[in-house]
């Protein structure tokens, strides 16, 4: 073998190693598989965090800075106020007792805007570049329409006081992140995937064996979805989404039209990581289609009953109030309300 070959076959042997090192460093994370071979998705995971559906005002760019994230983080600090304490301790001794319950409610959230591939991201919309919904006239008037607030019975108030959806829309579908109770449990069987949702108790049932969808007259108020496997992306649609079916999330909200679908992925990214994506067509009440990223980490659990039912006392204190001041004067009603 000649000087010239010696060469050309160490620069060979270099460049296969170059390109088997290359192929190592590049290959993709490769999920576990179920015991029918599947992707297993199954765990608790958790979506809590500070970034909002929509883009705030604030930031430039999909990819938040240092600077835009502070005043991000800042801004919601001062606007919950109370809201965020740290959790009670389990040895302190008992509440003093008092005539009226303290506001009870505490945000549980994680802070921070959350991170895409070690970006922050301003908003889950992707696509459109601005991160905003694409309303039609017709679709923001839809959701004018459904935030008008009324106490003419109880199908005029709110799904999340009826205790039939959760505040902030975390059963989607698509799946929010909301201020607390951020927790899902993904449970898998060879022909469906069922999907609990801690707070308000719901369970997405999603078929992988028939990928027909219900009649048209059937609507479930989280819609019909079925499912199937792209590679290691489980791909979920859902039609049927209910008339009152709503979306109130962190940073805006919308409703869907008879004729919407969403397509939702699921994808692993890491042993503690999953991708979820969404994108919604909807002719009638947005001017294009639409998607957004969510990362998902996984979460220590246990998932927790979150005991909320039909009728609760809020809404029965609702109409209460509402029938009372309809009967009284409003001099008598501002009386009342100003007593000790």
């Amino acid at each position: 073998m000649d000087a010239g070959q010696s060469m050309y076959r160490l620069t060979s042997l270099i460049l296969v190693a170059a390109l088997a090192a290359s192929g190592v460093e590049a290959r993709e994370y490769r999920a576990p598989r179920t015991s029918f071979g599947s992707p297993d998705l199954q765990g608790v995971w958790t979506n809590s965090s500070l970034t909002f559906l929509q883009r705030p005002p604030i930031f430039k760019n999909l990819v938040a800075t240092e600077a835009e994230a502070k005043m991000m983080e800042a801004g919601f600090l001062s606007m919950v106020g109370d809201l965020i304490k740290p959790t009670a301790d389990p040895k302190a001794p008992a509440p003093p007792v008092v005539k009226e319950a303290p506001q009870a409610d505490i945000l549980e959230m994680d802070l921070h805007l959350a991170r895409v591939n070690g970006q922050m991201r301003s908003s889950w919309i992707v696509d459109p570049a601005d991160g905003k919904i694409p309303f039609t006239k017709v679709g923001r008037q839809a959701r004018r329409e459904a935030v008008k607030d009324t106490y003419e019975g109880p199908e005029g108030r709110p799904l999340s006081e009826r205790c039939l959806t959760a505040v902030g829309s975390p059963e989607g579908p698509p799946m929010m992140n909301t201020g607390f109770n951020a927790n899902y449990q993904i449970i898998q069987t060879k022909d469906h995937v069922a999907i609990q949702i801690e707070m308000n108790h719901d369970v997405r049932i999603i078929r992988m064996a028939d990928r027909k969808h219900l009649p048209d007259a059937i609507r479930p108020w989280m819609g019909d979805s079925v499912g199937w496997w792209d590679g290691d992306t489980l791909v979920v649609e859902t039609a049927n989404l209910h008339p009152r079916s709503s979306v109130d999330s962190l940073g805006g909200g919308f409703n869907y039209s008879p004729k919407a679908r969403l397509t939702e992925r699921f994808t692993r990214t890491g042993p503690d990581q999953m991708m979820y994506e969404f994108t919604v067509n909807d002719p009638v009440y947005f001017t294009r289609t639409w998607s957004a990223q969510m990362p998902m980490r996984t979460a220590k659990g246990p998932i927790y009953e979150y005991a909320c039912h039909e009728g609760n006392y809020s809404i029965v204190n609702a109409l209460s109030g509402a029938r009372f001041e309809e009967k009284t004067p409003p001099a008598a009603t501002a009386k009342a309300a100003t007593a000790p």
